[in-house]
C-alpha cells in the first residue's frame, strides 16, 4: 500500500474519519492499532507477525530490565534485547552477503562448501520499527524512560502507520507520553499537516516521478569517466 497510491488515500480518510467520530480513548487506540496491522499486513500478511513478535518480545525485556536489581542483570536483559534486534535485521538484510562470505573463507582455507540460496524476503520497513522497538529497552535502561504497562500502547508505538515502513525512527520516549490521554482536535494543527501532506504528494508525484524520474535515471545510469 504506496503512500501516493489511491488505495492509501482511501484507507486514511476511512481510518481518520472514524477516529474522530470515535469519542473513547481506548477504542480509538485499538482502532489504529487495527489499522496499523492492516496496512502493514497488506504487504505480506506474514510479516505482520514477525512485527508484532519483536514488539512484545521488546515489551517483556523492557519490564524485565526495570525489574533487574543489580546493573549485571540490567545490562545482560539489554544486551539480549540488542541481540535480537540486530540478528534479526542481519538475517533478513544481511543472511545470502554473510553466507556468501562464510563460503568464501572456508574455501581460502581449502574446505569445499557449496550452500543452498536463501530465498530471504526483505520485510517493509523492518530497519525502521527494529530502531523504534529497541530504542525502548535503551530508553529504560538509560532510566529515562519507565515501562509501559500496557501491551497495546507499545504495539501501537512501534507499529503506528504513518511512520511504520518509510520513518522517521520516533524513540518510544516521545510516542509513550502521547497515549496517556487524547488529544484534542485542533482545526489549525489539522489544516497544517493536510497542507504538508499535500505538498509532499505533489513532490513526490509531479516532480520525483513525473518530471525528474528520467533525467535521475540518465544520470545514474551514466557508466562513463568522472
Amino acid at each position: 500500500m504506496l503512500f501516493n497510491s489511491l488505495t492509501f488515500i482511501v484507507f486514511f480518510v476511512v481510518v481518520v474519519t472514524a477516529y474522530w467520530s470515535i469519542h473513547s480513548w481506548t477504542a480509538r487506540k485499538n482502532l489504529l492499532v487495527t489499522a496499523s496491522y492492516i496496512f502493514y499486513g497488506a504487504w505480506n500478511p506474514p510479516f505482520a507477525a514477525l512485527l508484532f513478535s519483536t514488539t512484545a518480545m521488546d515489551f517483556w525485556l523492557g519490564r524485565r530490565i526495570a525489574k533487574a536489581k543489580d546493573q549485571p542483570s540490567r545490562r545482560a536483559w539489554l544486551v539480549g534485547s540488542v541481540c535480537m534486534n540486530l540478528s534479526m535485521l542481519g538475517f533478513f538484510k544481511y543472511g545470502n552477503f554473510l553466507l556468501e562470505n562464510f563460503q568464501w573463507l572456508l574455501a581460502r582455507i581449502g574446505i569445499v562448501y557449496h550452500p543452498p540460496h536463501l530465498d530471504i524476503l526483505l520485510p517493509v520497513g523492518i530497519s525502521f520499527y527494529t530502531f523504534h522497538s529497541l530504542s525502548y529497552t535503551l530508553d529504560i535502561y538509560r532510566g529515562v524512560l519507565q515501562p509501559t504497562r500496557s501491551l497495546r500502547d507499545f504495539i501501537l508505538a512501534v507499529s503506528f502507520f504513518p511512520q511504520l515502513v518509510a520513518g522517521p525512527i520516533v524513540r518510544a520516549g516521545d510516542f509513550l507520553p502521547q497515549l496517556v490521554r487524547p488529544p484534542r482536535l485542533q482545526i489549525g494543527q489539522f489544516m497544517w499537516g493536510l497542507l504538508l501532506m499535500t505538498l509532499g504528494l505533489f513532490e513526490k508525484i509531479v516532480l520525483a516521478d513525473t518530471m525528474l524520474a528520467g533525467s535521475a535515471d540518465r544520470i545514474f545510469g551514466y557508466a562513463g569517466p568522472l
